[in-house]
């Protein structure tokens, strides 16, 4: 099932299927019904479709832009069923059985525009393994973890259940990435670690089915005698439509779950470092943006930052509603998680370092962290940023990931690095 939802022979192929099955049920059929009842069919299904993007768009809460894909294969669906509405009695009664095929098809096409323009599931395998909760390759038990021979030359996967005593954030299950370094011994190395984060509609794996960050991390062992962070992949939002941005408010207590309940478990755990100074966080998207945020808020707990494609700061929308929906209307909550608000008033950071990184697509990113590092380095933050190829999906996160991660590893000190400038 390795076949690619993204591009291809696939993508195309659903949609002249979908394109095929709607001419199929709506032409041939007697000329009065196609002067008649045809028009006032697809004029129906284009004002219904109208009608649902409108109330998506003001309704919906959704602040990224919409693909035009979505409009389009909806209204197609939609289409199928006007005319089999107005068209029910003279059809015959295959072309009645055609219509669910049609709309199935045309639903999967417009689903498959979102996931097309995010790229948060490159193939079907990836798409049945997280929406089935398959396990992961190379994924295993805590029980297991004595069973890993210390010659392995690949990490391991670790899946998780993190208490969350000091937060009360309801949170999914969780996974840690190991790497081969860590099992040679059983006095295990106290590794440095980052959190991973991921976008707005995540899931706790997203960085590793979608941004193939093991596989970036077990590349980088390789060429480092088995050594990498340890990689904790935390649920950020604790369910797929939510968005905390990472900041304790009327959706959970996000930033409480990263600061107080993911680090004391890791460390006591896995035997992680527990030095600020070789804990990071890293995330694509709204990631990106709480990578900054929980640093510059919190650089005696995480010292180091991975930014790739996010924001200027937390937001849903503009400010009055960003404010009401995250902080309760509490605007004090916005400015102390404001990132530009929090470096105006801080004094000079100690050690403090961050990545910034986006495709040369994305616009509003760009701008985002040129203000960010700008502001960064004025309050004694070392960074450095990187612009490459892409547009605002997944394939960019991972592909940023895989050039930050050297960077990162060397100012997170891990063994047979050195820090770059």
């Amino acid at each position: 099932m390795n076949v690619s939802l993204l591009d291809g022979w696939f993508p195309w192929t659903v949609q002249a299927a979908a394109l095929a099955l709607f001419v199929t049920t709506a032409a041939r059929r007697d000329r009065n019904w196609q002067r008649k009842w045809g028009p006032i069919a697809l004029g129906t299904a284009l004002a219904v479709t109208a009608v649902v993007a409108l109330g998506v768009l003001t309704l919906g809460g959704i602040t990224d832009p919409i693909p035009f894909g979505v409009w389009l294969w909806s209204g197609v669906a939609i289409a199928a069923l006007s005319v089999l509405g107005f068209g029910w009695r003279g059809a015959k009664w295959w072309r009645r059985a055609l219509v669910a095929p049609t709309v199935l098809l045309a639903l999967f096409c417009a689903a498959n525009s979102v996931n097309i323009a995010t790229g948060y599931y490159p193939t079907i395998d990836d798409a049945i393994g997280e929406l089935s909760g398959q396990p992961l390759p190379d994924q295993i038990t805590l029980a297991e973890l004595g069973s890993i021979h210390g010659k392995t030359r690949t990490g391991r996967i670790v899946q998780v259940d993190i208490p969350d005593t000091a937060s009360g954030f309801a949170h999914r299950q969780e996974l840690v990435y190991l790497p081969p370094a860590w099992f040679r011994s059983q006095s295990r190395p106290k590794l440095p670690v980052l959190e991973m984060i991921g976008g707005e509609f995540a899931a706790p794996d997203n960085w590793i089915r979608s941004g193939n960050a093991v596989r970036t991390a077990d590349e980088f062992a390789a060429k480092h005698n088995g050594f990498a962070p340890i990689l904790v992949f935390v649920d950020a939002t604790g369910g797929f439509r939510v968005d905390t941005e990472c900041v304790d408010g009327p959706h959970g207590n996000s930033e409480s779950h990263l600061l107080k309940d993911v680090p004391p478990y890791i460390q006591k755990t896995f035997n992680a470092a527990t030095d600020p100074h070789k804990w990071g966080v890293a995330g694509w998207s709204m990631g990106g943006t709480c990578a900054v945020d929980l640093v510059v808020e919190h650089p005696n707990r995480f010292t180091h930052f991975g930014d790739f494609s996010g924001d200027k700061g937390p937001y849903i929308g503009d400010k009055d509603h960003t404010i009401q929906e995250l902080y309760g209307g509490d605007a004090a909550a916005w400015a102390a998680h404001d990132p530009l608000t929090v470096l105006a008033h801080h004094p000079k950071y100690q050690g403090v370092s961050g990545y910034f990184g986006q495709g040369d697509e994305e616009h509003g990113q760009i701008e985002a962290a040129k203000a960010l590092e700008a502001a960064a380095k004025r309050d004694g933050i070392r960074t450095t940023s990187t612009v490459g190829s892409g547009k605002h999906t997944w394939q960019t996160g991972a592909a940023t990931f895989t050039q930050a991660l050297p960077w990162l590893a060397a100012q997170l000190g891990v063994p047979g690095t050195h820090p770059q400038p």
